[in-house]
């Protein structure tokens, strides 16, 4: 049996870093592990291909070989999802469908068959119908299973070369109960982990396949089960002192990490150096209305400097749109950034996804427009809002705009690298002629042919007088700024200055 496995395109969003891939020649940040997990669910004697379409094409000689072909979506692929699909029955393949995309919204997408909820305890039903002839079409997972039942992925599928980093799953499920979010949704609020075997025999099928660098825990909270972390973080940093420091750690957590230093210590000596935190706003009203109470349990200024403090630059995320929010909430959002010294700040608009609290919600309140397109920076709305809607969209753009500009960026990143104290040098998959190429890039684009040259020159000239031994991070900081710069030129072409 031949399976060909792909994943399709993203558009252009904050998560895609296409603007700033380009510097380091990569053609994405992740390769696709749901499929990569999905391939290790499969027969060993069958044999499998990946295409990853944000990397490659979709080759006639790919769909000759297969004999089915599984795909994997969030909402935001679902355009490219669909072209897949019709491509793929044009040829007379077998189609099977999972992930994100179809488990929450329209099942109708033209797939011979379709896997809702996870699929460690489907999959195998599936192989065993496949191979007596009796394949249903909907394979619906009855439980949340035990993820000591999720094998390791088969990395070797992917094009390592062409990826910035790798993604490891710990987790999946939240303790929390945030309205608009759906990860409670599909994957509960009772957090289930791996065991730290099978972590480490993931790192180790990295490290065997020569990945040397950043490491994502793609968990959507990484401390959603503090206990099971906690006995994680020392068996992970003794891996990585026992075999140098191969990888540098990245993940998602609650802001309530700041609370607890065990795991702010445990964290940064297993190597973390980077965390994305979802903040949303610091209007209190509007975190009571989504329901995040974690994030009104302490100063949330302090957390994040607190979480600073242990060699951790913060990433976080920040939305427009809540019905209390106040009229100058664009200014509030705006302070709040620059005090935080966030540098990676995600402002989008509130966006309604299928299966939600805030859906169903909004459906009641017959405030429901359209289905969320899966991108809350481009601009859109797709429901009813309390305030103006061309207002907002409006000011959420001008609020874009200064964000991003050069001026404002480059500070926040100098002030990033200032709360931001580290020890060790982050290791690098590529040598130092590829960094080399890569700063010459980054010196021909934003030195030489971006119009806000003298920006970064002033910012350039700052690091290496004033931050030497942060140059290398600096750099990078810089390739994600103009990355920013992009998107907001991609989404409101006709008004970015």
């Amino acid at each position: 049996m031949n399976i060909l496995l792909v994943y399709p395109e993203f558009p252009d969003t904050y998560w895609s870093f296409r603007y700033a891939l380009a510097f380091e020649g990569k053609r994405a940040a992740f390769p696709p592990l749901g499929l990569l997990t999905i391939s290790a669910l499969l027969p060993a004697n069958w044999q499998r291909r990946l295409v990853d379409l944000n990397i490659y094409s979709l080759q006639v000689a790919d769909l000759r070989w297969a004999d089915v072909v599984f795909i994997s979506a969030m909402i935001v692929q679902k355009d490219s999802l669909g072209e897949i699909i019709k491509l793929c029955k044009a040829h007379g393949k077998r189609v099977v469908v999972g992930g994100p995309y179809i488990t929450t919204s329209s099942q109708d997408v033209g797939a011979d068959h379709i896997f809702l909820g996870e699929a460690e305890t489907t999959l195998p039903e599936f192989v065993r119908d496949l191979e007596s002839g009796q394949v249903k079409r909907v394979y619906q997972a009855l439980e949340r299973p035990s993820l000591s039942a999720s094998p390791i992925p088969d990395f070797q599928l992917a094009d390592l070369q062409k990826y910035s980093a790798m993604s490891v799953q710990y987790s999946r499920g939240c303790p929390f109960q945030c309205e608009f979010c759906d990860i409670i949704e599909i994957y509960g609020r009772k957090p289930r982990t791996k065991s730290n075997e099978q972590i480490l025999a993931e790192l180790n099928k990295l490290y065997d396949l020569g990945w040397r660098g950043m490491v994502f825990l793609v968990d959507d909270n990484f401390i959603g089960n503090k206990r099971q972390v906690k006995t994680l973080l020392p068996t992970l940093a003794a891996w990585s002192k026992q075999h140098n420091n191969p990888f540098s750690f990245i993940t998602e957590a609650s802001v309530n990490l700041a609370e607890d230093e065990e795991l702010l210590r445990g964290m940064q000596e297993a190597g973390f150096r980077r965390v994305f935190l979802g903040i949303e706003t610091p209007v209190e009203a509007s975190l009571k209305e989504a329901q995040k109470g974690q994030n009104l349990q302490s100063d949330l200024l302090t957390s994040v400097r607190k979480i600073q403090s242990y060699g951790m630059e913060v990433m976080a995320g920040f939305i427009i749109g809540f019905d209390n929010d106040p009229e100058d909430i664009f200014d509030r959002q705006i302070e709040f950034i620059r005090a935080s010294a966030i540098p990676l700040a995600m402002v989008g608009l509130l966006t309604a996804l299928p299966g939600t609290q805030l859906w169903r919600r909004l459906a009641r309140e017959e405030r429901l427009l359209t289905e969320s397109s899966g991108n809350n920076t481009d601009g859109s709305l797709n429901f009813v809002p309390k305030t103006d809607a061309r207002q907002l969209t409006i000011n959420y753009q001008e609020m874009l705009r200064t964000l991003y500009s050069p001026h404002e960026y480059y500070q926040r990143a100098l002030d990033s690298l200032d709360r931001v104290r580290v020890t060790s040098v982050e290791p690098r998959r590529n040598g130092r002629f590829s960094d080399v190429i890569t700063f010459a890039r980054v010196v021909l684009q934003l030195g030489i042919r971006d119009p806000s040259r003298s920006s970064f020159w002033r910012y350039l000239s700052n690091v290496a007088f004033q931050r030497r031994q942060r140059f290398a991070e600096a750099i990078r900081l810089a390739a994600l700024g103009y990355h920013f710069r992009k998107l907001a030129d991609v989404c409101f072409p006709h008004q970015t200055k």
